[in-house]
């Protein structure tokens, strides 16, 4: 019986090449895929996960509308696009999945940026030779969009262990109207902390709902994008202070490759140019104006809302300041980082304007971009009511 010759390019094998080599090549500064399987590895740990339970969402949907109508009557300001919000009750990999399509534009900009420019990776398939001459002929490219796609779904992926909803990270509003939740962690920071499960609900609720209340509003998310596309875009990698990093790197050493990397964030502090430095200025003012406003929302009407809500608040505080390696590193990259001085800051605004204005002034704060605070202003709060011509 004569033997069929070995053809790379045809049946079940050269299929599987032709697939491989397009999962490698075809994806861009940042491989999308490596980026999904990686986050919903690390948000689950491997391990299998539940879907939600349906009387958890229920519940959630239930005391959701509560929180509507109390933010909307507090703020003044309108909570949804279509005027109501929904709630979708997602597990922690489901979470890392929406999430990493919500922020693909960005994390894009910043695999394009610290990959030294566009055109990394280029789908075009070349005209000659098979699928494993397409892949070798572009490993250099292929490597670069592998290792920020591993980078970007594990970061994400770290942070959906702990996300509860859609507001973890201050990002723009989704297209619509409908907030995430994880009962699963709702439940989980409830029995560590020996919370009612409805107490933790609501505070996430009145979180979400505030936030969202602020930045669904046209201008706000106008201004926030453009901030972050800017911030994202900016990365600089200087090829000398990599080379100085590495001079010390033993081979034979696994360890050497961590010490020569050294500190994730401070090696993101020596990327950063004085462009993103200044985009940071009015970026950090806006997201101290954010939180100070939310957090004067929540306690406002937590208070009134939230059984336990002093219990409730602390444990949420010490888990807003008790941010993973990896969840600090994932906010410096897309410049939404929210330390405690950035919420001080933002509190002591918000109390200076009610310390000299009545509270619905602070309103006037999402009314238009125009009277969104300066940095300056975020620091000297009668100057804020000064230009707007308001009593201090």
């Amino acid at each position: 019986m004569s033997e069929v010759p070995f053809h790379a390019g045809g049946g079940p094998f050269g299929d599987l090449l032709r697939d491989l080599a397009r999962l490698l090549t075809a994806q861009g500064p940042l491989n999308w895929e490596v980026a999904r399987q990686t986050a919903a590895w690390a948000a689950t740990e491997g391990q299998a996960e539940a879907n939600p339970e349906p009387m958890a969402r229920m519940r959630t949907e239930e005391l959701l509308r509560i929180a509507d109508m109390h933010v909307a009557e507090t703020t003044g300001l309108p909570t949804s696009r279509r005027g109501w919000l929904g709630v979708r009750a997602v597990s922690r990999s489901e979470w890392a999945s929406v999430m990493l399509g919500a922020w693909r534009e960005l994390l894009s900009q910043v695999a394009t940026s610290l990959g030294g420019g566009p055109g990394v990776a280029q789908a075009a398939e070349p005209p000659d030779g098979g699928p494993m001459d397409q892949l070798l002929g572009n490993l250099p490219q292929v490597v670069g969009p592998l290792v920020f796609g591993a980078q970007a779904g594990t970061m994400v992926g770290q942070l959906a262990r702990r996300a509860m909803g859609q507001y973890d990270v201050p990002m723009p509003a989704p297209a619509g109207d409908e907030l995430l939740s994880v009962p699963a962690t709702v439940d989980e920071f409830s029995a560590a902390w020996g919370l009612a499960p409805d107490d933790t609900r609501m505070y996430l609720c009145l979180r979400d709902v505030a936030y969202h209340a602020v930045l669904s509003r046209p201008h706000v998310s106008k201004y926030l994008e453009e901030h972050l596309t800017a911030y994202a875009g900016g990365f600089r990698v200087e090829i000398g202070t990599i080379e100085a990093r590495l001079s010390g790197l033993d081979p034979s050493d696994p360890s050497s490759f961590q010490q020569a990397l050294g500190d994730p964030e401070a090696l993101l502090g020596e990327m950063q140019t004085d462009e993103q430095r200044q985009v940071l200025v009015p970026l950090r003012a806006f997201l101290s104006a954010l939180c100070g406003y939310t957090d004067f929302v929540i306690e406002k009407v937590g208070q009134r809302l939230v059984g336990s809500y002093a219990l409730v608040s602390e444990a949420f505080r010490r888990r807003r300041l008790e941010a993973t390696a990896g969840e600090r590193v994932l906010a410096k990259l897309l410049g939404v980082e929210v330390d405690q001085a950035t919420v001080d800051r933002g509190h002591a605004f918000v109390s200076g304007v009610c310390q000299r204005a009545p509270e619905a002034v602070l309103a006037r704060l999402w009314e238009s971009e125009e009277t969104l605070p300066t940095p300056p202003e975020i620091d000297a709060p009668g100057l804020w009511l000064a230009r707007l011509e308001l009593p201090s």
